[in-house]
């Protein structure tokens, strides 16, 4: 059994080692804006069964257990936290935080893909319309808003819509309204990186609506939403991490020695 020992502890170290690098990528982004925390999920592997519980002994009595040894665990999967970040005040006419569940839309230029982000750190391209901006690409928001080069100021108001003021008018002029998204299963969206989530068949299709409406949360203008990520916690989470792994690979170390003791009876 010592050898089987060898493969068990070798299970729980690589699980512990997934879990440390969940944690890290938490802690690598404890400023990135409305970053999402994840959480590493496990679970126990096959059994080998010596005796089944309930099997007749040489007397003919059920025994109430049985004999099965585990063959260690693994990672089912990496589960993300959607709960609200903290809000950070910036007072930026195009900084937008979502209070509440949704996501905004922006369009990929590439692929023409519509993508969804909490992050509201928007801004304006070279013809006054409103783009996410990301590692150099200007992402479109959906369904598209444009200003006229004149503006002087935007407005947003909680429910979307997004009006502006330029110098020769003082009346404030609508440039479009801003629709937010929700989806049944917001942890089976797929993380792509820069903020962006795409849709998958767990995470169903989106269902679009206005800020505030339909179980959506409403837009705050000149704000952020912040990490999610509690680093104290994440630090608690790496220690006993840590301890964890130490513990498996002791167990490694165990089940050598005792190779080892089986090896030498030979000169006894």
């Amino acid at each position: 059994m010592a050898i089987q020992t060898l493969y068990t502890a070798a299970t729980g170290m690589e699980s512990m080692q997934t879990r440390l690098d969940t944690i890290a990528n938490n802690l690598a982004n404890v400023n990135t804006t409305a970053f999402k925390r994840d959480r590493a999920n496990f679970e126990d592997t096959f059994y080998l069964h010596h005796k089944l519980p309930g099997a007749e002994d040489a007397d003919g009595q059920r025994t109430p257990t049985g004999i099965h040894v585990g063959l260690g665990s693994r990672v089912t999967s990496t589960q993300s936290d959607f709960r609200q970040g903290t809000i950070d005040t910036t007072n930026k006419d195009l900084d937008l935080a979502i209070e509440g569940a949704g996501f905004f839309q922006v369009r990929d230029p590439l692929t023409q893909q519509i993508l969804y982000t909490r992050a509201g750190n928007f801004s304006l391209n070279a013809d006054g319309q409103i783009v996410l901006s990301s590692a150099g690409i200007g992402r479109l928001i959906e369904p598209a808003i444009q200003v006229p080069p004149e503006t002087v100021k935007i407005e947003v108001s909680p429910q979307g819509i997004v009006g502006y003021l330029t110098q020769d008018n003082p009346n404030l002029q609508q440039a479009g309204n801003i629709e937010l998204a929700q989806f049944a299963n917001p942890e089976g969206l797929l993380k792509l990186g820069e903020n962006l989530y795409a849709p998958t068949d767990a995470s169903g299709q989106a269902i679009v609506g206005q800020p505030g409406a339909a179980g959506l949360g409403q837009v705050r203008k000149g704000a952020l939403e912040q990490s999610n990520v509690e680093p104290v916690r994440e630090l608690i989470d790496l220690i006993t991490t840590q301890r964890a792994f130490e513990m498996n690979s002791q167990a490694v170390q165990a089940a050598d020695q005792m190779l080892q003791l089986v090896a030498n009876l030979r000169r006894f």
